[in-house]
């Protein structure tokens, strides 16, 4: 995050070539500006740009971190599944995972909240070779998920959580430029507690499209949201399962 030299224009720097860097601010505007000596302030201080040496050569790799398979061609999916919250959570998923998703024939769905979670889960019928994985937010001692997900737990299904009280939240602040999430008051929604606290003049899907276009990769998200993706992965596809 930089400013131009006048601190007329403050924002992420998206793109750069040999003449000139492109920087993007919170509400998605862009500018392009000369890349020129001390032509920038960082922490108010001039700064020059360099554009980044090229990376070294070897291994592509997927968002996730993992070697992306070239030529891919998605295997059948799976009878497992993967069950997320909300859109929000499987847009992320699939922007981080999906490469591995697909590599392991895998879908992701999502259930617009758990509080019909053991229906769900029974009208599934997880058993041998058709494991159940699910992610949920706010997973917190004492919290309505945390009772909610311990009548389903099992043998074929696993439910893992996060702490957080929306996905938004396993997205890391300096990623968005911001030093930390906002508090939201109680009584008030998170999503629009949020957006008014960061001064976003923005509806809540609109903000997570401006969110999700920040992540590039898992370096990005949080590793407590890390950890439980891979966690559920390694479950629906553990070569164990038809067992």
């Amino acid at each position: 995050m930089v400013e131009d030299a006048e601190g007329r224009f403050c924002g992420a720097v998206v793109a750069c070539d040999k003449e000139a860097v492109t920087l993007e601010d919170r509400f998605g505007r862009r500018r392009v500006f000369p890349l020129t000596p001390a032509g920038f302030l960082l922490d108010g201080r001039p700064v020059t740009l360099v554009r980044p040496a090229a990376a070294p050569k070897g291994p592509r790799r997927s968002a996730s971190g993992s070697i992306a398979v070239e030529g891919l061609r998605a295997r059948v999916a799976r009878e497992s599944r993967i069950y997320v919250e909300g859109v929000h959570d499987a847009s992320l998923v699939e922007k981080i995972w999906g490469h591995d998703l697909r590599v392991e024939g895998v879908a992701v769905e999502f259930l617009e909240g758990i509080d019909d979670l053991p229906g769900i889960v029974e009208e599934f019928a997880p058993g041998p070779g058709r494991r159940l994985g699910v992610l949920v937010d706010h997973m917190v001692p004492g919290s309505k998920e945390s009772r909610i997900t311990a009548r389903v737990s099992g043998d074929h299904v696993l439910v893992v959580g996060h702490p957080y009280v929306d996905i938004w939240q396993a997205v890391k602040p300096a990623v968005l430029g911001i030093p930390a999430w906002p508090d939201v008051p109680k009584g008030v929604p998170w999503k629009e507690g949020v957006i008014a606290a960061l001064g976003w003049r923005m509806e809540p899907g609109e903000a997570w499209r401006h969110i999700l276009g920040r992540v590039g990769e898992y370096t990005d998200l949080e590793p407590e949201l890390l950890g439980r993706v891979e966690e559920l992965i390694d479950f629906v596809t553990d070569p164990t399962a038809d067992a």
